[in-house]
């Protein structure tokens, strides 16, 4: 077993000595046929044998409360209903994320709680009784305002990711600087949109329970189901092969719980998919962020000091932080800082992570003060940035692992013909519409994360990859078959690449971006035990020995994989953890994005025309894939600028818009061409196949080059988001 902890710079892999040439290629993604054929089974669609009964959770409707009673007698005289469970002390809350939900349901904390689950023979039958329910409520009054009760604030949490931080006086710096900023940005409540419902199949075989669920992390997932129910971790499988989507928010909700709840009471298999309206109160949200900037420099556009300072909201029942400053604190040099953060607790559904906790919410803010700050000075956007990068990071004076954000603003700022933008707002205009360009830097922190895989060379020369890894539609099946690829020599149909099932080698899940980093890590590392066996029956040093096609090539000797594997096939296993490099280099993906937008002068409508990205993200494993990946964070980006807004009910503590046709995503319609760049620099010192995280990396800065974009088209600066056509249209400039 290659038990491997990132403790220094690795030595060379065999997938580095490679010659299949499978690594990195713009394939196709292995499981893509079976899903564009409806053959991929999500967890819903989990083909159960025996009479199946369905689950339709039931909700409360008031926000803060008592419960006085709950009617069940008209739901259950409707036909098929099979039961109506409200009396079960395990039923969860609302989700249970990383530790079991609060349980109970004789008080509500938020608006639309799971009191219980009407079951029956039919998803219609179940529904009906579902809605027949009479939930009685004594309603108390509601907290749902988060700057309304700053003065009850808390600070972080101590185990949040993120402290606050104090270095120098910022107070004196703000006042002795020649050029300051201070401005407040706002960003609302965001909801997670997967396009499949949280959904749950659970099915008992005597005291052990079997999950067929869309969740990401399974190893997590299966220690907080099992405690929920009170049972052994033994006692719980889960089987998580397809996943519609995730970006954060499938962990293990109330649909999974109950499921296993009403499967146990009934003895048959129970199937539940939450409703999207229940999604938005019942799977937590990214919090809505109050935002203080402050920037002061030199004439010249030094900083002397970056302050960020967030107010954001949490539930009653979470404890998560959204870590808003965590890619502001190394991003520029500046010999103060200042990083805090305050959690006022509202009666809401808990927050939680959304993709790119942090960044994806802080650099809206951060990136639009830049651009005012550059516009303050003078100086163009991407000279004021360069002017301000460090050398080593700021805040702990670590070397960097690698860091392209110089390099990624320069590629970008040539290939999007950046010296064509008029540093005069409102100077560009094409009949009604005036066109301007907007840049911000992006950033995301490294993770790795414990991961193990198992590895095994059949004596047909075939591979078998297992791992509970996941597949968020991110690609996990196709880049750990092209990492065993490489290092084998077997070409992509030869390899079997098995995941999502918790009776497999606990991986990294999928979740941070650490995902191809921890799982490709584990899976690299046990081909090197392979490797090391094939190249002792060559009879010749692994570094010395080609594998290309199912064949050993070695001291003028082409040997089949099959005939050196023998009767026994080979097994192995990797497994990664984090060491000391975690803490020896600062390690952070960068990137610059690029965005050209026209806004009608008449009405205030904002057109993104095209954008452009470029990433340094170590490794690239998959052309296609990362390309993917990259124009789906910038896509969100545009979402979170124009868009996507959670409007919260002040009386009630609802979301009012709580569908897809009125919480609005961008569509076909507001994309425009988007191209994506990759500047390769592969990252030892992160893990041992040098990959940095992507997919939440490009999330970053994407919506901050937006809106610093229709300021350089209008000269109107809003920060408060997103910037939908009313906040702009009173600033527009006379015709």
């Amino acid at each position: 077993m290659s038990d491997f902890t990132m403790d220094a710079d690795h030595p060379g892999l065999a997938m580095d000595r490679g010659v299949q040439g499978v690594l990195g290629a713009a394939l196709d993604r292995s499981e893509g046929a079976l899903k564009v054929s409806g053959a991929a089974h999500y967890g819903y669609e989990h083909l159960v044998e025996g009479e199946v009964a369905y689950g339709y959770l039931i909700t409360a409707p008031a926000a803060k409360g008592k419960v006085t009673g709950i009617d069940t007698d008209a739901a259950r005289a409707l036909p098929d209903v099979l039961d109506i469970i409200v009396d079960d002390p395990r039923i969860p809350r609302q989700a249970a994320a990383f530790g079991p939900a609060h349980t109970g349901n004789d008080e509500i904390d938020h608006w639309d709680q799971v009191v219980g689950v009407a079951v029956a023979t039919s998803f219609e039958a179940a529904r009906a009784a579902a809605k027949a329910v009479r939930v009685h409520v004594a309603i108390e009054p509601g907290h749902f305002d988060t700057m309304a009760d700053i003065d009850k604030a808390s600070g972080p949490p101590k185990d949040s990711r993120l402290q606050d931080i104090a270095k120098g006086d910022i107070e004196a710096a703000m006042a002795q600087a020649a050029v300051t900023i201070d401005q407040i940005y706002t960003t609302p409540n965001h909801v997670h949109a997967a396009m499949e419902p949280h959904a749950s199949v659970a099915i008992w075989n005597g005291d052990s329970l079997t999950l067929h669920s869309s969740l990401q992390i399974l190893k997590v997932a299966r220690q907080v189901l099992a405690k929920s129910l009170g049972v052994a971790d033994d006692k719980v499988r889960i089987l998580s092969p397809y996943i519609g989507g995730g970006f954060g928010g499938k962990m293990l909700g109330p649909d999974a719980v109950l499921a296993a709840i009403a499967a146990q009471k009934l003895g048959r298999p129970v199937k539940i998919a939450m409703a999207r309206r229940q999604l938005f109160h019942n799977v937590y949200r990214r919090t809505d962020t109050h935002q203080r900037i402050r920037l002061a420099a030199t004439e010249e556009g030094k900083l002397l000091a970056v302050g960020h300072d967030s107010v954001i909201s949490q539930g009653p029942d979470g404890g998560f932080m959204e870590p808003v400053a965590l890619g502001s604190i190394s991003l520029y040099e500046a010999p103060v800082r200042h990083f805090s953060h305050k959690v006022v607790t509202l009666d809401m559904v808990m927050a939680g992570a959304v993709r790119a906790p942090g960044e994806a919410v802080g650099t809206l803010a951060l990136e639009t003060a830049m651009d005012e700050m550059a516009e303050a000075l003078g100086r163009d956007p991407i000279d004021f940035r360069k002017l301000n990068e460090p050398k080593v990071d700021p805040m702990t004076g670590a070397p960097f692992s690698t860091r392209g954000l110089v390099a990624c603003l320069d590629r970008g700022a040539e290939a999007f013909g950046w010296a064509k933008r008029s540093a005069q707002p409102g100077q560009v205009r094409e009949g009604e519409w005036l066109i301007g360009m907007g840049v911000s830097a992006a950033v995301r922190i490294n993770l790795l994360v414990d991961s193990e895989a198992r590895v095994t060379l059949s004596p047909d020369g075939r591979a078998r990859i297992e791992t509970d890894m996941t597949d968020i539609g991110t690609g996990s099946y196709t880049i750990l078959a092209q990492i065993a690829g490489e290092a084998l020599g077997l070409p992509m149909e030869r390899i079997d690449v098995i995941l999502g099932d918790t009776d497999l080698p606990p991986g990294a899940g999928s979740g941070g971006s650490f995902g191809a980093a921890s799982a490709g890590s584990s899976v690299a590392l046990a081909c090197e035990d392979i490797v090391a066996t094939l190249a002792e029956r060559m009879g010749a040093k692994a570094q010395d020995m080609t594998l290309k096609d199912g064949h050993a090539v070695a001291g003028n000797r082409r040997v089949p994989l099959a005939e050196l594997v023998g009767d026994a096939p080979l097994v192995a296993m990797g497994k990664i953890s984090q060491g000391s490099n975690a803490r020896t280099f600062s390690q952070a993906a960068h990137g610059a994005q690029f965005a050209e937008v026209a806004v009608n002068a008449v009405t205030g409508e904002v057109r993104v025309r095209r954008m452009l990205g470029v990433f340094e993200a170590g490794r690239i494993l998959n052309a296609k894939l990362a390309r993917s990946q990259a124009i789906g964070g910038m896509i969100w980006g545009i979402g979170y600028a124009l868009m996507e807004e959670a409007v919260l009910d002040q009386r009630h503590g609802q979301f009012v818009n709580h569908d897809l046709g009125e919480y609005h995503v961008p569509s076909h319609a507001d994309v425009p061409p988007l191209d994506v760049l990759f500047l390769e620099e592969i990252d030892t010192h992160a893990n041992p196949i040098g990959v940095k995280g992507l997919g939440e990396l490009s999330i970053s800065g994407a919506g901050a080059a937006v809106t610093n974009a229709i300021y350089n088209a209008c000269g109107v600066r809003v920060r408060d988001f997103p910037l939908t056509l009313d906040k702009i249209v009173f600033g527009l400039p006379e015709m």
